[in-house]
């Protein structure tokens, strides 16, 4: 099976064999320093994301005809051959693409199904100590994407936490309020069972979490905040959307000795790791 991603910065599609194209999104996506077993587990959930886009002929994103997915986060971001080998010389080159061809080679053909389907396989870099239902930010309600605790982001990933300090001026023309009415008060109405923040208040003015992080910028939908003269500062906890696996979470749990097949069982509730006959049994 041939991948055709289309290489935004170059503005040219480039055609790989799928598990090539797995291996150039876990070097995309995780830190290769991550354990084995967790860039096993984001082999599969990425081999997963594309063979349910290119069974249900998803298009979206695409700004071009003749490519199945980009190279950015709007599918998976893909580092191809080429700036895979500058990344790294001598040594540390061959050690680096030995353990992410280990990921692909010890996967090949693994994807993650619920009730013999391919699942959508959403993932992020950290979570807040929760993972989010999937309707709680995406609006589908799908029953393989619960909210489960995820406590060892907390303690190994350096993009836990996170303060931003604007003027109120800004923060409230980026949530499009006039700054000749705009409330000093901000109120949570209702949080999610990840923890976050499902719809707040800024005046008269109601927003969910996903809004105001979209809006304003922001790592997470939970965070908090403090005003003092004419700045609000937000300190957001996690980082990402929230929903599916999350990737320092996964290698926490690597370190704690989990297999990757624990870790997806554990971010995707019900699911089943199969392997699909028709996809290329070789890394070539």
């Amino acid at each position: 099976m041939t991948v055709r991603v289309y290489l935004t910065a170059e503005k040219r599609v480039e055609k790989v064999p799928m598990e090539l194209y797995v291996r150039g999104v876990i070097a995309g996506e995780m830190p290769v320093s991550f354990e084995p077993e967790a860039l096993k587990a984001q082999a599969i959930a990425a081999r997963t994301y594309l063979v349910k886009r290119l069974a249900s002929g998803d298009r979206s994103g695409m700004p071009v005809k003749n490519a199945d997915v980009t190279d950015t986060t709007a599918h998976q971001v893909y580092v191809p051959l080429d700036k895979l080998l500058d990344r790294w010389s001598g040594k540390d080159r061959e050690a680096n693409l030995a353990k992410l061809n280990a990921a692909v080679q010890e996967t090949r053909g693994q994807i993650i199904t619920y009730e013999g389907k391919p699942i959508e396989a959403l993932f992020f870099s950290t979570s807040n100590g929760y993972t989010e239902n999937s309707e709680d930010y995406w609006g589908a309600n799908l029953p393989y994407l619960r909210s489960v605790a995820s406590p060892w982001d907390k303690k190994i990933s350096p993009e836990f936490k996170e303060t931003t300090t604007m003027s109120l001026a800004a923060f409230y023309k980026k949530l499009g309020i006039s700054g000749k009415t705009a409330p000093r008060s901000l109120r949570v109405l209702d949080t999610t069972d990840g923890r976050r923040i499902r719809e707040m208040t800024a005046g008269s003015k109601v927003f969910t979490g996903r809004q105001m992080r979209e809006k304003l910028g922001l790592a997470s939908t939970q965070f908090t905040w403090k005003i003092a003269g004419k700045e609000i500062e937000i300190t957001t906890y996690g980082y990402g959307h929230g929903v599916g696996m999350s990737q320092w979470g996964a290698d926490g749990m690597a370190q704690s000795g989990s297999t990757a097949y624990q870790i997806l069982s554990h971010y995707y509730t019900g699911t089943e790791v199969i392997r699909t006959a028709s996809l290329p049994k070789e890394l070539s």
